[in-house]
């Protein structure tokens, strides 16, 4: 795996997201933690897609929630990288599949990262409280905003990146909820984007 120069974090950082990864391609022969497809660029793809949504938030930041966090992204790398400066100070990894938790509680353990792992379903655990909520290729952007909802304090920000069917998303979100959102463009890829909403209520 090639590490990306662009990616602002430390050597210790980097072994760690590293470590993580080869976790991830062991466990991947046995689980479907992401598509086989793309191991083959799994830093670019996953990590460092998942890692451009730490710059996008305002630091420092409490609790960050990540919800269907499956193989750990964008939760674990971003757990990972707050190791360096203590921004999340906690992680919360929402996983209704047990079998995916355990992994994710694997990489926890061996790396030290300040997370960890709620099984369950987003919809049914109790409200997180939480500062930042994500989710990554989890649903449409109209039921990611109601989760997100459902887990934000009233001055948090939902951040989600999205494909490039992402205009007609917000669209049939807008119809369903009041928000305000901003949009960056992906660094890894040219069409998804970024968005991060803030100030969610019901239409």
């Amino acid at each position: 795996m090639t590490r990306a120069p662009d990616l602002d974090v430390s050597r210790e950082t980097l072994d760690r997201l590293e470590h993580f990864a080869a976790l991830l391609k062991k466990w991947n022969q046995r689980i479907n933690l992401v598509s086989k497809s793309t191991l083959d660029n799994l830093w670019q793809r996953h990590v460092l897609d998942s890692a451009q949504l730490y710059s996008l938030v305002q630091h420092p930041i409490g609790h960050w929630v990540d919800l269907g966090s499956g193989g750990g992204f964008p939760g674990l790398v971003i757990a990972l990288m707050a190791m360096e400066n203590g921004s999340p100070f906690k992680v919360t990894l929402v996983e209704s599949d047990m079998r995916k938790s355990a992994f994710l509680r694997t990489v926890i353990r061996e790396t030290g990262a300040p997370a960890h792992v709620l099984n369950g379903r987003a919809e049914d655990i109790d409200p997180l409280g939480a500062d930042v909520v994500s989710a990554r290729a989890l649903s449409e952007l109209s039921n990611l905003i109601g989760l997100a909802d459902r887990h934000l304090i009233p001055e948090g920000t939902a951040i989600f990146p999205k494909g490039e069917t992402w205009q007609k998303e917000l669209s049939k979100a807008q119809s369903k909820w009041n928000f305000s959102y901003q949009v960056d463009k992906s660094k890894t890829e040219d069409g998804p984007v970024i968005l991060s909403i803030t100030g969610v209520s019901s239409v």
